[in-house]
């Protein structure tokens, strides 16, 4: 069966929940798109702020039961992450979010000391996998594409790998070099969706959101604008393409520690 997948690449409002749910409820109804999953960039109700004690939500707050609102409306898969706070420490959660309410969630892995966001938020340990449709997909956050291992298909579990960021225009060339890498050693799809515009500390971001079919090339490939697009992925081809060239049974076996 066909997955569609509808990406929304759009500026943020600083720090500002309640202006960025308005924001993206009015998006998705002006396009009404008729999908299965809805993918948003990181922090898309606040951007990327270290600010997490007046900023994070409690972990079924507002932004959930928006979500849940949303899902329910378009009844589509939503999902992206926020700033939660959960037994006294914050974290960047992704939420997946299901039409009939029932949610997982993953909390960030990789998180960027560049930014110093390891000194504010706690590292996640668990990778998630969940499915929609007969569909495998694997939601990672930002800064874990540049980890090859974490993101690492074994064993076909998943047949989507997807991002959703607040990648700065000043290293674009990474961004999307690696999402096509990602997809091309997992023998998988990549969706990866970023933000546009400038935040509240002047980091500008160049969007560059993309889906990348299995072999590479690019499904999506957007630059600097504002916009909701649909893909369509076809499972039949991913399934076609793994039997014709079946790279991944001579992939190396690895276990993670942590």
């Amino acid at each position: 069966m066909d997955l569609r997948v509808t990406i929304i690449q759009t500026e943020l409002h600083w720090q500002d929940a309640v202006a960025n749910r308005q924001m993206f409820a009015e998006k998705l109804a002006a396009a009404a798109p008729e999908t299965d999953l809805i993918v948003l960039p990181e922090m898309f109700t606040t951007g990327f702020s270290m600010d997490a004690p007046a900023l994070a939500e409690q972990p079924e707050g507002d932004t959930l039961q928006w979500m849940r609102e949303e899902a329910a409306k378009y009844n589509a898969v939503i999902t992206g992450s926020i700033i939660v706070q959960e037994n006294e420490q914050y974290y960047n959660r992704l939420y997946w979010v299901r039409p009939d309410g029932s949610y997982a969630h993953y909390n960030k892995k990789h998180l960027f000391r560049m930014a110093k966001e390891h000194h504010t938020y706690t590292s996640g340990s668990e990778r998630l996998t969940v499915e929609l449709k007969g569909w495998k997909i694997c939601p990672l956050v930002c800064y874990d594409l540049r980890f090859p291992v974490w993101s690492r298909n074994t064993a076909d579990r998943y047949d989507v790998l997807l991002y959703v960021a607040n990648w700065p225009k000043v290293r674009s060339l990474a961004w999307r070099t690696l999402l096509q890498a990602r997809a091309i050693e997992n023998i998988a799809y990549a969706v990866g969706v970023n933000r546009i515009g400038t935040d509240g500390n002047n980091h500008p971001y160049s969007g560059d959101s993309a889906i990348i079919h299995p072999k590479g090339h690019k499904l999506l490939e957007t630059s600097e604008q504002e916009g909701i697009h649909t893909i369509t992925l076809s499972k039949q081809e991913l399934l076609d393409f793994r039997e014709a060239f079946p790279a991944h049974l001579d992939a190396d076996d690895f276990k993670l520690n942590s």
